[in-house]
């Protein structure tokens, strides 16, 4: 039987991807996506398309390439219609419970409380994955979706998936779970022994598996300092760049990002517009976008986001970029949410310069820690 082969052209085509586009996402998720070599020739498969294919829709529905990157070392890749599905569904409560709330935070059970319920619910010696046991554990505790979604204040961790990995760090430790292939895991006869021990006991262990703490937590808290220092910095140099660059970057961001080929507009007379993204070829869908180079205390405020609206509707647009180094005032961000013919998106200083670290404009790689892990396909029988 032969295959059906892609070139990685032939496959950003198929995917409905520019081949510029197709190319970095191939790229950025190299580990994820299926190839075979022929006559030392990189090709692609019909599993590479469909994970571009997901990939893609994922895009479209408002995921980055790091949220899929996440998504991708923590679940895996989704295997059915089903697991796409699932994950797709989770951004619908994304912009819902991006703020954060103490009180939510608080009725999501601890890592104390997660410990015996994890080793409960796969007590029956079955196989599981990560997101099986997680699918469990929220049925267990009858979460609501704000429970399950809730991210900590100033990062992109979730609440809940936090104090999981824990709980799972700490069982896999003290082997009471073992982890049979990548993030696919089994309760150890140790792990049914403790869950027929005596209140007091069982109350003991958890305090002292509580204890845990994984070291790629640690890691990643000292990271996130780093990058927060990282983000001030590049947010100050951008204000200290000139205007023309400012505009320059701003357009190679968003280019970056994917959402299309861009170009700065003439300098003078730009009729309030600084640059445009064509999301296809042929310029028949494109986004502008107006960069205000302002100190931290300068806010762009309604009369400034009414005026690019204006803008846009000179240009008979529906979609808008308004990026600025200083901040938006409440009027300004009620105002671009209130609007119903067009969608104008509001990015300060503080997400403009942490976009442009997650996707490596104007920062370089210092320094690259590699953490290894067991390749559980290397130890399987031919």
């Amino acid at each position: 039987m032969v295959k059906n082969l892609l070139t990685k052209t032939k496959m950003s085509k198929m995917t409905g991807w520019s081949e510029a586009n197709g190319r970095r996402w191939v790229k950025n998720f190299s580990d994820f996506i299926p190839y075979e070599l022929t006559n030392n020739r990189i090709m692609y498969t019909n599993e590479s398309l469909r994970v571009m294919k997901f990939l893609k829709k994922m895009n479209d529905a408002g995921y980055s390439a790091a949220d899929l990157k996440k998504i991708f070392l923590t679940q895996g890749v989704p295997n059915t219609e089903e697991e796409e599905n699932l994950i797709l569904n989770q951004k619908k409560f994304k912009p819902v419970h991006n703020l954060f709330d103490e009180n939510i935070k608080e009725s999501i059970p601890s890592s104390g409380q997660l410990m015996i319920p994890y080793l409960e619910l796969i007590k029956d010696g079955n196989i599981y994955t990560a997101s099986d046991i997680t699918e469990k554990i929220v049925k267990y505790f009858s979460l609501s979706e704000k429970q399950r979604h809730m991210r900590y204040e100033n990062t992109s961790d979730i609440v809940l998936l936090s104090r999981i990995r824990g709980v799972r760090y700490s069982l896999k430790k003290e082997n009471y779970i073992e982890e049979v292939s990548r993030l696919t895991y089994r309760i150890t006869d140790e792990g049914r022994e403790l869950l027929n021990e005596s209140y007091s006991e069982i109350s003991e262990e958890i305090e002292e598996l509580e204890r845990n703490v994984d070291p790629l937590t640690v890691v990643k808290e000292k990271l996130d300092e780093l990058n927060n220092e990282l983000a001030d910095n590049l947010l100050k140099k951008l204000r200290t760049v000139h205007w023309m660059k400012f505009e320059d970057i701003v357009v190679e961001l968003l280019t970056v990002m994917g959402y299309g080929d861009g170009q700065v507009t003439q300098r003078t007379n730009d009729e309030g517009l600084d640059g445009v993204i064509k999301e296809d070829k042929l310029g028949l869908d494109n986004i502008y976008v107006q960069a205000k180079r302002f100190a931290a205390n300068n806010s762009v405020g309604r009369e400034i986001v009414q005026s690019f609206s204006g803008a846009l509707d000179g240009k008979e647009a529906r979609k808008g970029v308004f990026i600025t180094t200083s901040y938006f005032t409440e009027g300004a961000k009620k105002y671009a949410e209130r609007l119903e013919s067009k969608k104008i998106i509001l990015i300060d200083g503080i997400e403009l310069s942490k976009l442009m670290i997650s996707h490596n404009v104007g920062v370089d790689v210092n320094q690259t820690f590699i953490v290894k892990a067991i390749d559980f396909d290397y130890f399987k029988d031919e």
